[in-house]
């Protein structure tokens, strides 16, 4: 879905009515010379906490811009708490989950190191530019967090006791995800493995935590991205379900 041609932008800054915002010198040269928009330019600006707001280019220099609050466009409303877990691949790949996981709703990323993992190698402040330009151009109020690599042990040790942990269970034992999905709430988490899946000592240690539960995503052999598409995209068809009559 193609949404408005007004370029967005996210700030730091706390957002209100009538103030005027510096941007830094990457987001200014990005408006000024990549965009080449001029003074006078409506966009719309977010940061996750305060809505959406109109603003206008007021001083369009390209190493410091600034920015004239109009009016909030959109008030900040909840978003769902989801988190993905998932094994790092080749690059161009990883940039792929994190934008298509942005835009499907994810708050939370989580790149986990597998036995089979591809790369050891993962450039935070890419994946946070990744994500945060997804968020622009899909018109989220929030960008997801990005945290620090983690192994998968660590990832089981630490997990949270109040969040299930729907893993991808390409052994066939698991339930169809749908399945799964139509009694889980919001606070849920997905564990992708890399290519060529889990290890089977792996494995074991999964489905022997508390609080993972194996799910199918269908017969066929899919890739590691693709999974993690076809997983959020099943939670997301679910979760736009209306509410089932008594």
């Amino acid at each position: 879905m193609t949404g408005t041609s007004v370029i967005r932008l996210y700030v730091d800054e706390d957002l209100g009515s009538a103030e005027t915002l510096t941007l830094d010198r990457d987001q200014s040269h990005y408006l000024v010379n990549v965009m080449r928009i001029a003074a006078g330019t409506s966009i719309l600006l977010f940061n996750g906490r305060d809505g959406e707001w109109h603003g206008t280019l007021s001083d369009a220099h390209k190493k410091a811009a600034q920015i004239t609050l109009g009016e909030q466009n959109r008030p900040q409303h909840p978003e769902p708490d989801v988190w993905l877990c998932f094994a790092p691949i080749k690059k161009d790949r990883t940039d792929f989950i994190i934008e298509k996981a942005t835009e499907l709703g994810v708050s939370h990323l989580q790149p986990v190191f597998t036995e089979r993992t591809q790369t050891t190698r993962v450039n935070f402040d890419r994946l946070n530019a990744n994500a945060r330009e997804a968020a622009e151009q899909s018109e989220r109020l929030t960008v997801p967090d990005v945290a620090e690599p983690v192994t998968l042990p660590e990832l089981l040790e630490h997990w949270p006791s109040d969040r299930v942990l729907i893993h991808m269970d390409e052994t066939g034992t698991g339930a169809p995800l749908a399945q799964i999905m139509m009694n889980q709430s919001d606070r849920i988490g997905f564990l992708i493995g890399p290519a060529g899946g889990f290890a089977p000592d792996e494995i074991s240690m999964i489905s022997k935590h508390a609080m993972t539960v194996a799910a199918d995503l269908g017969p066929r052999i899919l890739r590691a991205e693709t999974a993690c598409v076809a997983a959020l995209g099943v939670r997301q068809a679910i979760d736009d379900l209306p509410p089932q009559s008594p």
